[in-house]
């Protein structure tokens, strides 16, 4: 009863803050999930076949034209709350550049002006991580992509035998690093191995493990970089991949050399979800910022909180939420028990807004 009245108490709260003034000077930063954002032909090498014309879920233009119009609609209506478009806005999910070159080019986002980045990986379902970018504001140095290996340096257990090691494919971690208005800026865009059969948690370990080797490289590289760390990671913000591998921390009080923040840890603890299974909400759909943008040494940009007790928000507007049948008051899918349901995606977005 205390848990159910604090979530009613703080989700007052966040409505209120709905209205507050976001600084002229700050940015949008967000991830979302898009499911299954595919094209209506072929990519051979890709098992993309129950997204063509003929496959299982009989993927036809006018069906892959309304997933485009949607995606494009929730990305305008984020823009509209908050007064700007993301300057830079990750994505799971996309199955090539053709995706996002018609995804950019909807009507609903032609003045955003997005310019993408986008590199293929070995995902057996021919899924990968993109980001969209406004060049205005976000000037491109450096794309690299962070495979996925075993070569784990703390002794990380896997379940899978060498054979199946050898065999596994999973996405790339795709890294970007720009300058955002002349502040050198990295992002990271995860989409972390799956929960399937509740298995799993050792590879999101050693993709945690791979992505902080990789920004601890960074920071040392070029000191006082600001990096944000996003994507699906398939496990909560208090899970082990995230909470010890990834070092990610609550508050940015507790913070030590080395340690990210994770403004979701704190929200996913106060009963907000990203994602729905099986009853249960979880924000798989999780933002980190290094020290550099947690706690900055200089005048330059910081997370801002989203209300008194967060610094992170999700989408979850009526119109991206199923109304009625049996997955009532969850994210409004594509699919539905099987059939076209004509909705937006599994996962609502996340962001974050960093400014002076």
């Amino acid at each position: 009863m205390m848990k159910k009245l604090l979530i009613i108490i703080v989700g007052a709260l966040l409505l209120a803050a709905c209205t507050q003034h976001i600084p002229e000077d700050a940015y949008v930063i967000g991830f979302y999930n898009v499911e299954n954002l595919f094209d209506t032909v072929h990519d051979r090498g890709k098992s993309d076949q129950s997204f063509l014309p003929d496959g299982e879920n009989a993927w036809t233009q006018d069906k892959y034209e309304k997933k485009l119009s949607n995606i494009a609609s929730v990305i305008r209506a984020m823009a509209e709350k908050n007064g700007r478009w993301h300057v830079l806005l990750g994505m799971a999910e996309v199955e090539n550049d053709r995706v996002l070159s018609d995804l950019a080019a909807r009507p609903e986002l032609a003045e955003a002006g997005y310019q993408f980045v986008h590199v293929e990986s070995p995902d057996v379902r021919g899924i990968d991580c993109a980001l969209f970018y406004r060049p205005e504001h976000f000037q491109v140095l450096q794309t690299r992509t962070l495979p996925f290996d075993f070569n784990t340096r703390s002794g990380i257990v896997f379940e899978k035998t060498p054979q199946e090691q050898a065999e596994f494919k999973t996405r790339d971690v795709l890294c970007v690093r720009g300058k955002l208005d002349g502040q050198m800026f990295a992002v990271y865009v995860c989409h972390w191995p799956s929960r399937s059969g509740d298995k799993g948690s050792d590879l999101r370990c050693r993709a945690a493990e791979i992505v902080y080797d990789d920004i601890c490289a960074l920071e040392k590289k070029y000191p006082g970089i600001r990096i944000v760390v996003m994507g699906d990671m398939n496990d909560n913000p208090g899970d082990d991949c995230l909470a010890v591998w990834l070092h990610g921390r609550e508050t940015i009080e507790e913070m030590q050399e080395g340690d990210l923040f994770s403004p979701f840890l704190r929200m996913h603890k106060d009963g907000f979800g990203s994602e729905e299974y099986h009853g249960e909400w979880n924000i798989f759909d999780c933002i980190l910022v290094n020290a550099a943008l947690a706690a900055p040494a200089d005048d330059g940009p910081r997370i801002l909180k989203s209300d008194p007790f967060h610094y992170g928000y999700i989408f979850d507007p009526p119109f991206l939420t199923q109304q009625e049948g049996r997955y009532a008051g969850t994210p409004f899918r594509t699919f539905s028990g099987g059939q076209f349901a004509g909705g937006y995606s599994d996962h609502y977005p996340t962001y974050i807004i960093i400014g002076k």
